[in-house]
């Protein structure tokens, strides 16, 4: 099995042109508070650069629904992750006026963590009090269980434990590995590094 890529954080004009060269599955827009957000009109120029075939998912944190909605309608996304507090019935609200697939992030120590979320897709990050996500810090995917759903991994995975990561994703079946800032040098994406980890998680399908 191949887990899919998705480069998270996306910012800059030469970030999409990083990408455009070396083509992950997903480019992640973040439109929560952290460094890395970004508003509607930059993610908007952004979609433009960058390669028709790379998907863009918005990172929203208890984001107002016609915000994603206009991303939506602009055509500026194509998925969305939700990455807050955001509950069944928020969801349910969401899909009312958008048909995107909806990814729910889930922050977790431990199996019991993971709670029931009409969402398409689940994403396990690293749970720490007061962070949203975006820590850069690993958790113990070796809790992961049977997911039902096909899900994102993500939790400060960079060049030193991708293969780790690739392994842990084949055995527990992850749908795609998701990394920021494992692929950033002070604070800002790394063209290299963003080169070896899609180097890495292309020819690791050549393993299977």
């Amino acid at each position: 099995m191949t887990p899919k890529l998705k480069i998270c954080g996306i910012k800059r004009p030469e970030d999409a042109e990083y990408l455009n060269e070396f083509k992950p599955d997903f480019a992640g827009f973040v439109f929560a508070g952290s460094k890395r957000k970004i508003g509607f009109e930059t993610a908007k120029a952004l979609r433009k650069i960058l390669n028709p075939e790379i998907k863009t998912v918005g990172v929203f944190v208890n984001a107002d629904i016609d915000f994603i909605r206009n991303l939506a309608d602009e055509k500026i996304i194509s998925f969305v992750q939700l990455h807050g507090d955001e509950d069944n019935g928020y969801i349910r609200e969401l899909r009312a006026v958008c048909s995107l697939p909806i990814i729910k992030a889930q922050r977790i120590v431990s199996w019991d963590d993971i709670r029931d979320y009409d969402s398409d897709y689940y994403l396990f990050d690293t749970k720490r009090t007061g962070e949203y996500g975006g820590t850069g810090e690993s958790f113990d995917w070796s809790v992961l269980g049977d997911v039902e759903k096909p899900f994102f991994l993500a939790g400060g995975i960079n060049l030193s434990n991708l293969d780790e990561a690739l392994k842990m994703a084949a055995e527990k079946n992850a749908f795609a590995l998701d990394i920021s800032s494992g692929v950033e040098t002070d604070g800002q994406k790394d063209k290299l590094k963003i080169q070896e980890t899609v180097r890495r998680v292309r020819a690791y399908e050549y393993k299977q």
